[in-house]
């Protein structure tokens, strides 16, 4: 496995089209990684309470339209 220092100065060598390429594949790669864990987190029931509370304010009429 490579490391940290190593992958920066790997990095910090592409040429820009190079670059662009990685920027555009690891904001994806995060992206993925987000989407991963909000499903494992709704999937445990983590956020069922923010859910709830959401409810309620819409129920109580506590929201504005976007």
């Amino acid at each position: 496995m490579m490391s940290v220092n190593t992958l920066e100065k790997a990095i910090s060598e592409l040429p820009p089209t190079e670059l662009a390429k990685l920027a555009a594949w690891f904001e994806e790669f995060l992206a993925d990684q987000w989407d991963r864990q909000i499903e494992a987190d709704a999937a445990a029931g983590k956020l069922d309470r923010l859910a709830d509370a959401a409810n309620e304010d819409f129920e109580a009429g506590r929201c504005t339209e976007l």
